[in-house]
C-alpha cells in the first residue's frame, strides 16, 4: 500500500485527507449527526503550517519504496506535531484542555475499537499460518493437475471468496506464491495471474465487512448493517469476473511441470479454523443481537485462540506441534499498518479540528454531486490508500442515502485493483513475483481493470437502485470524557 506516486498523488492525499477523522473542537451541534463547529481556522498561519507537516508527512509514506522508512513512522511524528501546534493557538480561540483532550479522545476511541478487532483478526490469520493450513492449501493447488488456464481461474475464484473472511494481503502471499510454484519460465501467465489475483481479493473484500479495514469502517459507523454488504456481491463478482474473462483468453493451455511438495497441517489446525468462524460468528452476533461493538466479540474468540494454543502445548507429542504461542503470533501482526493507521486518524484528526472537514464535504459532495464524488474516490483510491479516503467520508458524513454508502463502500473498496501499488495485494505479489508482475505490467491492462470498475458500478445502479432514497440512521455509540459529550 501506498507506495511510488508523484506529486500528483500527494497533491488529493493533501486534498481528501484534510478532512478525515471527526475530531472537533466544541462538540456544539448544529444539526445533524457529526456536525460541530470547530475553529474555522483554515486561513490561519498555524494551520497552514499544519497542512504542509501533513503533506511533508504524507510525502515521505509515498515514497517509502525508496527511503525503506516505514509508513508509520513520519505520519506518527506528523500527528503529533499537528495537535501540539494545534495546542498553541487554541487559548487564542477561547478552547481550553477539557475540549482539547475530548477532540483527542474521541480518535482515541474510533481507532482502539478497529485496532482491537484488527489485531484479533490478524493474530488468527498468524496462527493459521503457523498451523500450516495455507501451505497445504497451496500444496493441494499445486498439486490439482489443472492447466495455466484452469489455474488462473481457480486462483481467482479462490482470492475473491477467501478475502471476505481473510484480509488481502494474506490471500495475496498464499496464492501468489502458487502462480510462483507453477509458473516457472511463462512470465506470462505469471503477470496475468497475479493482476487477477489482486482485482479478485479487493472484489472479493467490497461485499463483506471483514474483507478490508473499509469495510469494516463502514460497518462499525453504522452506516451499513452486516447482512446488508451482501448487496454489493453481484457488482463485486462482476468486477472480478469481467476482467478476468477478457485476460484468460491471453493465458494458454499448457500443463505446468510436475510439482512433488508435501505439507501436512499441525496439530489443532482443524480446531482453530473452527474457533476463528466462530468468532467471526461472535462478532456479529454480538453487533447485532446484543448491540456491543463487533471487537467485543474478535477479542472474546482471542481469548479463546489463546487457551486452546495452551492445551495444545500441553496435550501434543509432537515437538513441532508444541511450538505455539499466541503472544508471539501477535506480535506477527501488520504493526506498521496498525500505527500508519493511528498516525493517519490523528494527523487528519487535527486537521477537521482545524475546519478542514467542513471545507472539504462543501468542494465534493455539495459541489459535484454524491454519485460523482463516490465514483471519483475510488480512482483515487488507485493512487493513495482506501483507508484514509474512506475516513474523508466517514467524517465529513454527508447526507447520503443507503445506495450512495454502498457506492462509496464498492468504489473504494475495488478501486485500488486499477493499479498495482493500490492495494495491499498488489505491493505484496510486486515483492513475490519480482521482475515479473511489476506496476508497468499491470499498468499495461489498466483499460481492462478500468473496464471492470465500470461494469461494476453499473450492475450496483441497476439492481440495488430501489435502495436509493432509503436512509439508515448510524448507531455509533456516544461516549463522555470528563463531562463532555461526543458521539
Amino acid at each position: 500500500m501506498l507506495k511510488r506516486a508523484g506529486y500528483f498523488s500527494l497533491f488529493i492525499a493533501a486534498a481528501l485527507l484534510a478532512a478525515c477523522v471527526p475530531a472537533s473542537s466544541v462538540w456544539a451541534s448544529s444539526g445533524g449527526e457529526n456536525n460541530f463547529e470547530t475553529l474555522s481556522a483554515v486561513t490561519h498561519p498555524a494551520a497552514i503550517a499544519c497542512l504542509v507537516i501533513f503533506g511533508l508527512s504524507y510525502f515521505a509514506v509515498l515514497i517509502e519504496e525508496y527511503t525503506h522508512l516505514p509508513k508509520s513512522k513520519p505520519v506518527m511524528l506528523g500527528a503529533g506535531l499537528i495537535w501540539v501546534v494545534i495546542a498553541s493557538i487554541a487559548p487564542s480561540y477561547n478552547i481550553d484542555h477539557d475540549a482539547l483532550h475530548a477532540a483527542i479522545f474521541h480518535g482515541l476511541d474510533e481507532y482502539a475499537s478497529l485496532l482491537l478487532f484488527l489485531l484479533a483478526a490478524m493474530t488468527y490469520i498468524s496462527t493459521l499460518e503457523e498451523r500450516n493450513v495455507f501451505a497445504v492449501l497451496k500444496c493441494k493447488l499445486v498439486q490439482a493437475g489443472f492447466n495455466h488456464r484452469q489455474l488462473f481461474w481457480a486462483t481467482g475464484f479462490m482470492a475473491f471468496f477467501l478475502s471476505p473472511i481473510a484480509d488481502n494481503l494474506t490471500t495475496a502471499l498464499v496464492l501468489g506464491a502458487v502462480v510462483m510454484a507453477v509458473g516457472t519460465g511463462n512470465p506470462r501467465f505469471v503477470a496475468l495471474a497475479c493482476l487477477n489475483i489482486v482485482s479478485a481479493a479487493n472484489a472479493g473484500g467490497a461485499f463483506s465487512p471483514f474483507g478490508d479495514i473499509t469495510t469494516l469502517m463502514v460497518w462499525q459507523s453504522g452506516h451499513v448493517s452486516f447482512f446488508e454488504f451482501f448487496d454489493l456481491f453481484i457488482p463485486s463478482l462482476v468486477c472480478f469476473v469481467v476482467p478476468a474473462a477478457i485476460l484468460s483468453v491471453f493465458i494458454d493451455k499448457d500443463y505446468p511441470e510436475a510439482i512433488e511438495e508435501v505439507a501436512h497441517m499441525k496439530t489443532g489446525a482443524p480446531l482453530i479454523i473452527g474457533l476463528g468462524l466462530f468468532t467471526i460468528f461472535m462478532a456479529v452476533g454480538f453487533e447485532q443481537v446484543l448491540g456491543l461493538p463487533p471487537f467485543v466479540g474478535m477479542m472474546t474468540g482471542l481469548s479463546l485462540l489463546m487457551i486452546t494454543a495452551y492445551i495444545i502445548r500441553h496435550i501434543s507429542t509432537k515437538e513441532e506441534d508444541k511450538n505455539i504461542d499466541v503472544l508471539e503470533n501477535v506480535a506477527l501482526a501488520e504493526w506498521d499498518t496498525l500505527f500508519f493507521f493511528f498516525g493517519v486518524i490523528f494527523s487528519v484528526g487535527g486537521l477537521s479540528f482545524l475546519g478542514y472537514m467542513e471545507l472539504a464535504s462543501t468542494t465534493m459532495y455539495d459541489g459535484v454531486g454524491a454519485s460523482g464524488t463516490n465514483i471519483i474516490l475510488g480512482f483515487a483510491s488507485a493512487i493513495i490508500d482506501n483507508i484514509p479516503v474512506m475516513f474523508a467520508v466517514l467524517s465529513m458524513n454527508p447526507d447520503m442515502d443507503h445506495f450512495q454508502w454502498l457506492l462509496i463502500t464498492l468504489t473504494t473498496g475495488v478501486g485500488g485493483s486499477m493499479l498495482s501499488i493500490g492495494s495491499a495485494a498488489g505491493v505484496a505479489l510486486m515483492g513475490v513475483a519480482r521482475g515479473q508482475y511489476t506496476f508497468m505490467s499491470h499498468l499495461k491492462w489498466a483499460p481492462v481493470l478500468l473496464l471492470g470498475y465500470a461494469a461494476a458500478i453499473g450492475t450496483h445502479f441497476l439492481i440495488n437502485q430501489n435502495l436509493m432514497d432509503i436512509h439508515i440512521e448510524p448507531t455509533s455509540h456516544v461516549g463522555v470524557y470528563e463531562g463532555v459529550e461526543y458521539p
